[in-house]
């Protein structure tokens, strides 16, 4: 579904959706950043590098933590925003009832059974995420998690390529600047 007035609006009533849902919450990084601020820039990074233009991708982007980090229902997505939506958030949501090790290791088994949509929200997210990482580190995570972690998001990828080349190299790029940042500071720190 392209971009109309119409669903422009709903793009909108999502936005503040999930900027209610995620109003107490902060980021990991040092900066604390407002959490609203990551779906957003995952739309930014899909409609002006990915240069996705499905509405519905939009929108589930915006929504794409809502259920797993909210307490938001499925059903919920669904009745605000129809089942297209409310089928690509859960398909890019993790199951917090699974173990972390799990959850992590079902991302980079599952990344290549996501559908065509999915592939590219899960790119954006880790773009976001490895771009945080490599320039707002959490200040708990030491520098060989930071690198774990990083080696962790190239294994997700691998999964999620064939789909959007551009997003790929984007990720790509910030990837290499976050690791050169990390190994810059393991080698001060040495």
């Amino acid at each position: 579904m392209e971009l109309c007035e119409q669903n422009f609006g709903l793009f909108l009533k999502a936005l503040q959706f999930a900027a209610q849902k995620h109003r107490d919450q902060r980021r990991k990084g040092s900066r604390k950043a407002p959490y609203i601020n990551h779906p957003i820039q995952l739309v930014d990074i899909l409609w002006n590098s990915g240069e996705v233009r499905d509405i519905n991708t939009l929108i589930a982007a915006i929504l794409h933590d809502t259920v797993e980090d909210t307490g938001v229902s499925p059903e919920e997505i669904r009745d605000q925003f129809g089942e297209d939506v409310r089928g690509l958030v859960m398909e890019v949501t993790d199951d917090k009832r699974l173990p972390k090790l799990v959850r992590k290791m079902l991302q980079v088994t599952g990344a290549s059974h996501k559908s065509p949509r999915a592939r590219q929200i899960k790119l954006a997210d880790k773009i976001s995420n490895v771009a945080e990482v490599g320039a707002d580190p959490p200040d708990e995570w030491s520098l060989q998690r930071q690198r774990e972690y990083l080696d962790w998001t190239e294994q997700v990828i691998k999964g999620l390529r064939g789909q959007n080349p551009v997003l790929e190299s984007r990720y790509d790029a910030v990837l290499a600047e976050a690791r050169r940042r990390v190994e810059e500071d393991m080698r001060e720190g040495s």
